[in-house]
């Protein structure tokens, strides 16, 4: 089965909730019309919290993940206002929760999204190394998360300009857990090493200064 992922930005003037009716309007035409084996979109629904450790960008944006046979692109979504980018890639779960929720229904918790490029000057197979051997475990080891998925985007399969390395979702079960710092990085002893920990190692693979970074959330349409 391969997977394609579609990002879809937020046009002028459009407010969170317009963006959101009009992304989940999207998904679910999309659904109806290609029936896939199975789609879900993450979506900026609400302005990130003013005071955070994390950099949340305040733009919007929707990432449609579909799971299909068929290597067709789907036009509605490379049309869609707002497209700038789609992709195929190799999805993995290093650890996953179990979906109990009606689809259509948001995925509880919190989510962090997060897009990102290889660092400069490192070569592909040691990116890749970083990331799944050493980054991967580093976050399941600090960070309570019930949900990891990581996808190594491997091509292009739209004429829009932009390219990442790789996108991932990084799921708590509430938003406490992803929002408060001493939550996700740990105790009042633990806090300050950790978050050191996670900065050093990030800055070891990726090229900082592109990280996007959004809090969403999550809906599951098939």
């Amino acid at each position: 089965m391969r997977k394609e992922i579609y990002l879809v930005r937020g046009i002028e003037n459009e407010d969170y909730r317009a963006f959101t009716e009009r992304i989940l309007k999207l998904a679910r035409a999309i659904s109806f019309q290609i029936k896939p084996d199975s789609f879900k979109v993450t979506i900026t629904r609400e302005a990130p919290p003013k005071i955070t450790v994390i950099p949340f960008r305040k733009s919007k944006i929707a990432v449609f993940s579909v799971y299909k046979d068929n290597h067709d692109a789907i036009a509605a979504l490379l049309n869609a206002e707002g497209a700038s980018g789609a992709f195929t890639a190799e999805e993995a779960l290093p650890v996953a929760y179990d979906k109990t929720w009606p689809n259509g229904e948001p995925t509880p918790g919190a989510c962090l999204l997060t897009l990102l490029h290889r660092k400069p000057g490192i070569d592909y197979d040691t990116f890749i190394n970083r990331w799944h051997n050493g980054h991967t475990p580093l976050s399941l080891k600090l960070h309570p998360l019930w949900n990891y998925n990581r996808n190594v985007v491997l091509q292009k399969i739209s004429d829009h300009p932009a390219w990442y390395d790789g996108i991932v979702e990084e799921q708590t079960r509430t938003r406490s857990e992803l929002l408060n710092p001493f939550n996700f990085f740990g105790n009042a002893l633990e806090i300050t090493g950790n978050m050191i920990a996670v900065y050093k190692d990030v800055r070891s693979f990726l090229d900082y200064k592109r990280i996007e970074t959004y809090l969403v959330t999550e809906y599951h349409i098939v």
